[in-house]
């Protein structure tokens, strides 16, 4: 069996309290009680959030502006140093396929389960909302719209956006991951048909990819105050209440994400003869700060991280499969979720789903998962699977109250299984250290400092 270039430090003993998942754990618990006590606070005088709502939102949206301000770059460099690596992998094409091939796999048994979940509880049946809360969403999603997404507008895959307000109008700009993925892929290939004129190039860009990587090992230090302040923020604002009136269909959603995290991820693992406590153990830190921060694309740099320091998955092709996992695996949103909403709005408004419209939920989740962008929330890919089932996009608004409550489960899922798909891919084809795998619970990824250099991958 094949390993990488990289080798795990010596294990140092340290008292308990020192580690990292031992801090995460301890801050989820101090979030969810300032959240309660933020809640039970209740809003000021002048009806706004209070001081300690307040304190709490600021804290969660500056850790994951810091992460996401990462990202851009991170992908860029990553991805053109992969690809630039690869080349020297006999099988690199074929990790490619595989990857994709396990994307598809994985979401077409999530959309089974779903569809299953559907038709079993019947959520749409049991229900307490009533049609007074229909209302279309502001925002769609089609085909032609995620077709368009693919063709990026500039060449550093920013796209700006304008609210109107009595204040007067405000401009954003935003990055399109999937572009930026796009073009990514399109500038590395490049460089490898350019050749030996762009190896100055290539070496630039591993140079700012390390530097990134301790940029990032910094940001990743804060990870405990983040999660006080997402956790923290969630439960002072959304609460359990909105619960009550879509209790099935929450039921549903969570009974099916625990079966994919709980049963098809572990039987997979087993099937490939790696330890499944000891997967789950290692991507805890990012499963986390999915729950907590609702993105895939803010929580993109620590499931790179735990990927490639904690299960041993190669940096060339984690740097790779990672974020492409960002922007196309969603087993939770993209699976899951839309096929479950799609039999809620159907049985709320009396509509019959034959066999076909039932293809084409599966369809719907296996091919056009990348539509969500890994942003947060799943809208974009429930009005595409109801447009596509030709189901009144109003059905949107019945799930609106408690869709945050959702997303955190939806998106744990997400970024488990985008450091699945790499560790199982990379354990089929040789290159997993499975040293580091199996390493003990001494040997903490985000502990040690990011390696200085990049180092490509010896030929196979």
């Amino acid at each position: 069996m094949a390993t990488t270039a990289t080798a795990g430090r010596p294990a140092k003993s340290r008292p308990f309290y020192a580690s990292f998942g031992f801090q995460v754990l301890a801050a989820m618990v101090v979030g969810l009680a300032l959240g309660y006590v933020a809640r039970q606070m209740g809003p000021d005088a002048a009806g706004n959030a209070n001081w300690l709502t307040q304190t709490l939102q600021q804290i969660g949206s500056i850790f994951v502006a810091l992460l996401r301000t990462l990202v851009p770059p991170l992908i860029f460099t990553a991805i053109v140093a992969s690809i630039a690596n690869l080349r020297q992998l006999q099988n690199a094409a074929k990790l490619v396929w595989q990857t994709l091939l396990w994307f598809a796999i994985t979401a077409l048994i999530a959309v089974v389960i779903g569809i299953a979940l559907g038709l079993i509880i019947q959520p749409g049946v049991h229900t307490g909302v009533t049609q007074e809360l229909a209302k279309a969403p502001s925002s769609t999603g089609s085909w032609l719209d995620f077709l368009k997404g693919l063709v990026p507008g500039n060449i550093f895959g920013l796209t700006a956006s304008t609210r109107v307000a009595d204040s007067g109008a405000t401009t954003s700009l935003n990055f399109n991951v999937l572009q930026l993925l796009v073009i990514s892929i399109a500038v590395g290939v490049a460089a490898l048909q350019v050749g030996a004129k762009a190896e100055p190039f290539i070496a630039f860009t591993r140079s700012l990819l390390a530097i990134i990587h301790k940029v990032l090992w910094w940001v990743i230090r804060l990870t405990p105050l983040g999660t006080i302040g997402l956790l923290g923020n969630a439960v002072a604002q959304y609460g359990w209440d909105a619960l009550a009136q879509l209790g099935w269909f929450a039921a549903a959603i969570y009974i099916g994400l625990a079966l994919v995290i709980g049963v098809v991820y572990p039987a997979l693992l087993a099937g490939n003869g790696l330890n499944v406590a000891t997967f789950f153990k290692k991507v805890w830190p990012a499963t986390q700060l999915a729950f907590v921060s609702r993105s895939s694309i803010g929580t993109l740099p620590v499931t790179e991280r735990v990927t490639e320091k904690s299960l041993g998955v190669p940096r060339e092709y984690a740097s790779f499969a990672v974020p492409l996992g960002a922007t196309t695996k969603m087993d939770g949103c993209a699976a899951i979720y839309p096929a479950i909403a799609a039999i809620f709005v159907a049985q709320f408004y009396g509509i019959q789903l034959g066999v076909t419209e039932y293809l084409l939920i599966v369809f719907v989740s296996v091919i056009g998962s990348a539509a969500t962008a890994g942003l947060t929330g799943a809208t974009v890919m429930l009005t595409l699977t109801l447009s596509t089932l030709g189901l009144p996009l109003e059905g949107v608004g019945l799930l609106l109250a408690i869709d945050p409550i959702l997303d955190m489960g939806r998106t744990a899922v997400n970024v488990t299984g985008q450091a699945l798909v790499p560790t199982l891919v990379a354990k089929q084809q040789g290159i997993l250290d499975l040293d580091r795998y199996n390493a003990g619970e001494d040997i903490d990824a985000l502990d040690a400092e990011p390696d200085a250099v990049v180092q490509p991958i010896p030929a196979q």
